[in-house]
């Protein structure tokens, strides 16, 4: 089993609840953090020292304070740390369950697991956790979809964004404009349009009010 796991997370009762996994587990060399930036740096000097963590599991949301984080999301450390540390496993534990951004975890960041807090995921952690040292993936059953072959899920992180302004009641000209200030391409009016008229197929939508109900029921915004 797992030597020597690192976890990080802001709140202290959920730390104490995966401690709690953990030792079940007979995994005690175990350290935590509140910090994404003290994640990393954690890490790193592990690394450095040659005693490196074996696994961390960390949530994706903190609340920002006085102090300035380089990382400020989990999502970001998790990306920052696979890229420099491909062999450290990673257990995200989170109450986000939109698929959409589990399968970026996953299939873009590398993550080994995704776990959804909730009533069993203490369950589910112990369960994930055994998996990736298993070297198999993990899901948690509510965002097993993420990883659909399903064409339905087969949407981008461009169409996501349009389907994320549309529910804001933002316009196809507004979000033409918006698109352009922030250098996303295509934004020309003619490409929106069309990108939507072929989602709204894709999901069998009646209109765009419809369009945005089913993508948020999936999950996927």
């Amino acid at each position: 089993m797992f030597e020597k796991v690192l976890i990080s997370d802001d709140l202290g009762s959920i730390n104490q609840g995966v401690v709690t996994v953990l030792d079940s587990l007979a995994i005690k060399n175990v350290h935590q953090v509140q910090y994404c930036d003290d994640a990393y740096l954690k890490i790193k000097k592990a690394s450095m020292d040659q005693e490196p963590f074996d696994l961390l599991i960390t949530d994706l949301s903190f609340v920002s304070d006085h102090r300035d984080q380089i990382y400020s999301s989990g999502e970001a450390l998790v990306k920052a740390l696979k890229q420099e540390y491909p062999e450290l496993k990673i257990i995200v534990y989170s109450v986000e369950d939109r698929l959409q951004r589990v399968r970026t975890l996953v299939n873009n960041y590398n993550a080994n697991a995704y776990v959804c807090k909730g009533r069993r995921g203490l369950i589910e952690l112990g369960k994930a956790i055994t998996s990736v040292y298993d070297n198999h993936s993990y899901l948690s059953p509510q965002v097993e979809r993420a990883l659909s072959p399903k064409s339905n899920l087969e949407i981008d992180d461009y169409d996501v964004e349009l389907i994320r302004l549309l529910s804001l009641g933002l316009s196809q000209e507004q979000i033409g404009t918006h698109l352009k200030s922030k250098n996303i391409s295509p934004n020309s009016l003619s490409s929106i349009e069309k990108r939507l008229n072929k989602l709204r197929i894709q999901f069998k939508a009646n209109n765009a009010i419809h369009l945005v109900a089913i993508v948020k029921d999936l999950g996927l915004i």
